[in-house]
């Protein structure tokens, strides 16, 4: 995705640059007052890839054996902008052998040499924070063996990153962007001599974005589980740092780490990993589990909705549901028209996913992925339920924005005489088509059985009149209505039962099967499954029903339920797709 080219963006980066190179002719800090324990977690098989010269980074590969990474002509922004937050360190660090630390070495010292005056495209306020969040976290991986002059141009290039995150914190975007310069201030201020002054600030304002951006459910408004996820991190790592250094946390901070974790396990699937809703992916591996571990925060998930989805968990099974309108305006950058979308997990191994975010293979993709037809959820004449479109006027080169999106989301939680059950229903197509869609799920006591129901239906005579509208449209040949079940790569999925049903196998031995009410057509079609760390999306099936809406009620009955589970003698602990690049 292009940066936006408005006056206001271009201004604001030559503004970066003027203050990146006035940050550059300070020469404070010598050393390190403290420093916080590292907290960052890589993944050794990336660190070891690097090594290899394989560097994948926002879904391109580029081979490249003895080269620096600055001397690759990055394909687009994702990737540059991965190079230059120094993410890369956690993956170095996990392998934490010579080699790698050697390569380390190399790669951060030709960046000081490259870009520490201030030049190049890494002087923002998120990617300083984060890049000197990792230096800080990995300084003594790094400086050992360095000689006096390394470490004075070191500790010399912190700073004036420290000085430069001091001067623009306020220019970086509200959320995730802002929280990441913030925290890279205080840490610098907390471990850097001469650079104390940064702390105060750095608390004041992170505290009030804590009362500002962190609603009373949990969520942010990006509704996104994976920045939720790494915005509850970063408070995690200030908390720490701070205690460690003997100063008190602001009540703000800690009353925001303790409204987000309850959420975070709402949105933790029965396998550990996140929700795939609007952008966000399942979260590095074992970054959730140490979050929530580390924060201390001991509150129970919520009995309604958090940050507007809802939980069905019984047995070894999650639904995770979207229950609430879509993020709007400026939040709604990288958002999904996935209202009523649900995923399912059975223990191990997810079953029922969403397609995801496509943004690591280019725009196109991106903008599939955020279309209804991505999600499991029902679509309406090939329609959304929410639009895209340019924002504030469409200005060339501005990120496209929810548009036309539900308003009015009922939802109500309550028992089912054999389970729970979930009740929801949404107008983004009451305009168009001047139909509700309304979806209930019920989940069995034991896990073993979804069963789900998917209306349209004119509730007033405004929505029937539009209805009649688009009936005449079509020469009352009906509305086309599908209902998807995309199906995560790792499910073999076949027709079954002379067509009337699809068996479900998972690698864990469970064996599921999917029936309906025979008023829909069914089938089984081919989909992707669009997930980070990955050079091209993966082929996966989807399971389809097709109809047409004919009245002013149209009702499709459905059900998923487990015919085999996992055989006891099975420890199903391992998911096949982490650290796989081809």
């Amino acid at each position: 995705m292009s940066r936006p080219d408005s006056f206001s963006a271009r201004r604001r980066r030559w503004m970066h640059r003027v203050h990146a190179r006035l940050s550059a002719l300070s020469r404070p800090a010598t050393g390190f007052v403290s420093q916080p324990e590292p907290r960052t977690i890589g993944s050794f098989a990336r660190g070891r890839q690097l090594l290899a010269g394989n560097y994948l980074f926002a879904g391109h590969l580029i081979e490249a054996p003895g080269r620096t990474l600055w001397d690759i002509a990055a394909p687009d922004d994702l990737f540059e902008d991965e190079l230059h937050g120094f993410g890369w360190m956690d993956d170095l660090a996990a392998v934490g052998d010579a080699s790698t630390r050697a390569l380390a070495q190399e790669w951060l010292w030709a960046w000081i040499a490259q870009f520490g005056r201030g030049r190049g495209p890494g002087w923002t306020p998120d990617l300083t924070g984060r890049r000197v969040i990792r230096w800080i976290h990995h300084a003594l991986f790094v400086l050992r063996g360095q000689d006096r002059d390394a470490s004075e141009a070191f500790y010399r290039s912190l700073a004036q990153q420290a000085i430069f995150l001091g001067r623009r914190w306020r220019t970086a975007s509200p959320g995730l962007p802002r929280i990441e310069a913030l925290t890279g201030m205080i840490y610098a201020g907390l471990s850097l001599q001469g650079m104390e002054r940064l702390v105060d600030p750095a608390m004041r304002a992170l505290a009030k974005d804590c009362r500002v951006q962190v609603d009373a459910q949990g969520g942010i408004p990006t509704r996104n589980p994976e920045e939720l996820l790494e915005v509850f991190t970063l408070l995690t790592w200030v908390a720490a740092a701070l205690g460690e250094a003997g100063r008190s946390v602001p009540p703000d901070i800690l009353a925001a780490i303790d409204r987000i974790a309850p959420s975070l396990r709402t949105l933790r699937h029965s396998d550990g990993g996140l929700a795939r809703f609007h952008g966000g992916g399942r979260g590095l591996e074992g970054r959730l589990d140490s979050a929530l571990a580390s924060s201390g925060a001991k509150g129970r998930m919520p009995e309604g909705l958090s940050m507007g989805f809802a939980r069905l968990g019984a047995g070894r099974t999650s639904v995770i549901v979207d229950a609430a309108p879509p993020p709007t305006g400026a939040a709604s950058v990288n958002a999904h028209a996935s209202t009523l979308a649900f995923e399912l997990t059975s223990g191990r191994r997810p079953v029922v996913v969403n397609c995801g975010s496509g943004a690591a293979f280019g725009a196109e993709w991106r903008r599939a992925g955020r279309a209804t037809p991505s999600h499991s959820t029902l679509t309406l004449a090939g329609y959304s339920s929410a639009r895209l479109g340019k924002a504030k006027g469409g200005v060339p080169g501005r990120a496209e924005w929810l548009m036309d999106a539900p308003r009015n989301v009922p939802v109500e939680m309550s028992q089912a005489p054999d389970g729970i059950r979930f009740q929801g229903g949404h107008d983004g197509y009451l305009r168009t088509h001047g139909l509700t869609h309304a979806r209930t799920l019920e989940m069995t006591f034991d896990g073993s059985g979804l069963a789900g129901e998917d209306l349209l239906i004119a509730l007033n005579g405004a929505g029937q009149r539009t209805f009649d509208r688009q009936m005449d449209a079509v020469r009352l040949q009906g509305l086309p209505f599908a209902l998807r079940f995309h199906l995560h790569p790792e499910v073999e999925a076949e027709l079954d039962m002379g067509g009337t049903a699809v068996s479900l196998a998972l690698k864990s031995g469970e064996l599921w099967v999917f029936r309906h009410d025979s008023r829909a057509e069914m089938s089984v079609e081919p989909s992707v499954y669009l997930e980070k760390g990955r050079l091209a999306p993966r082929a996966t099936k989807q399971i389809v029903l097709s109809g047409r809406a004919m009245d002013y009620a149209t009702r499709t009955r459905w059900s998923l339920t487990k015919a085999q589970d996992t055989p006891i003698s099975i420890r199903d602990l391992n998911r096949d797709e982490m650290d796989v690049t081809t």
